[in-house]
This record gives structure tokens, sequence and C-alpha cells, in this order.
């Protein structure tokens, strides 16, 4: 039975008949699938017959959503995008710097996250609206983060005025970003805390 929606006037009204109804739990096992899908074969070998199969629906399911597969991965990174990442607030610079690597060496050792980000990058040489998305994900959100960090530092006298955030960014992410995604190599003990301290003596020198 489908239910009656209410109109502006408060008087119910039904909706048309042969309206689809998008189910949200439906829509949430397609999401989750897909990321499931890319780390297990790849953008450029997954299919759309596969996601479905993963999320136990339907072709039609995911079509009724999605037109095609690229557009289903760009809707789902600029979810991850809109999400972003908490801006640090503890007070210090050090603590703010590594409050951040925490938070980025959780997402990256996430075993989707270092299957699907490389696999992503590589096919955003072939779909400039992935690199568009991307950008939007990965650099954009974290950018207004080491804005505010570098604001913040600035405001306490930890940091010189003029302090780029950019290349805070860089000198914060990179190297870790470099280890966890390119290298895959693992975090010895305290490599955040040294790493923390390496941050922030570069962005004071």
């Amino acid at each position: 039975m489908i239910p009656a929606m209410p109109t502006d006037s408060g008087t119910p009204r039904r909706a048309p008949a042969g309206a689809a109804v998008l189910r949200e739990e439906v829509t949430d096992a397609i999401r989750k699938a897909v990321f499931e899908e890319l780390a297990a074969v790849g953008f450029a070998r997954m299919s759309i017959e596969g996601i479905a199969r993963r999320a136990g629906v339907g072709k039609t399911a995911v079509y009724r959503r999605w037109k095609s597969k690229l557009s289903l991965v760009l809707d789902l990174v600029s979810a991850v995008a809109v999400q972003g990442l908490p801006a640090p607030s503890t007070g210090s610079l050090h603590g703010d710097v590594r409050a951040l690597l925490e938070v980025a060496a959780h997402a990256l050792r996430h075993p989707v996250a270092s299957q699907v980000i490389p696999d992503l990058l590589v096919e955003s040489a072939r779909h400039p609206e992935i690199s568009d998305a991307i950008k939007a994900a990965l650099l954009d959100s974290q950018q207004g983060v080491a804005a505010v960090v570098v604001r913040e530092a600035v405001a306490r006298g930890e940091l010189p005025e003029g302090t780029d955030p950019d290349r805070a960014l860089d000198l914060i992410v990179g190297p870790l970003y470099w280890r966890l995604v390119v290298v895959r190599g693992g975090l010895p003990k305290g490599y955040l805390d040294g790493l923390a301290r390496a941050a922030v003596a570069a962005l004071q020198s």
C-alpha cells in the first residue's frame, strides 16, 4: 500500500501510482557493496552486475539510483568530501598536528581505503570527473582543516603570520600518505609522535 503524503495545506495526498520508492537500507547496501567491489576488483573491472550481486539486490535497484558505475562512484566520493575531517582543537600546534595525523592514519589504514584510493587516482587520469571528485574528497576538505590549524596557531603565536596552509598540509600528511598508500609500510611505535614533532619543527623554522 502506497502511503499518503501531506500537501502544503496539510491535506494528505497519495503518491502517484507506480512511483518508485527508494528504500534507504537498499541504497546503503549498494553503497557498501561499491566500496567492497572497488577494493576487490578495481574500478576498471567493477560492474553493475557485480555490485548488485554483492549487495543482494537486482541490477534494476542500482540503475534506479545511478545511471552508471561512474556516476555511482562519483556520488560516493562526493559524499566523503561533504563529510570532511573535523578540525582538531587541542590548544596547541603540536596537539592539533598529532590529532590530525591520528585521524588521517586511521582512515588511510582502513583496508578498503588502502585499495580504493590508489585505484581511483589511477582512473582519474582517464576520467576528469573522477579527478575533480577525488580533489574535493582528498584535498579540498583537508586544506580547510589545515587552514584552521594554521590560523589558530598563528593566533596563539606558535606560527608566524603568512604561514602557508598548503605547505603545512604537505608537511603534515604528505609523509603519512607516502608511507601508508604508496610504500604500504606499517607505522612503528612512536612514528606519529615523531612525525608530529618533525612537522611542527619544519613549520616553525
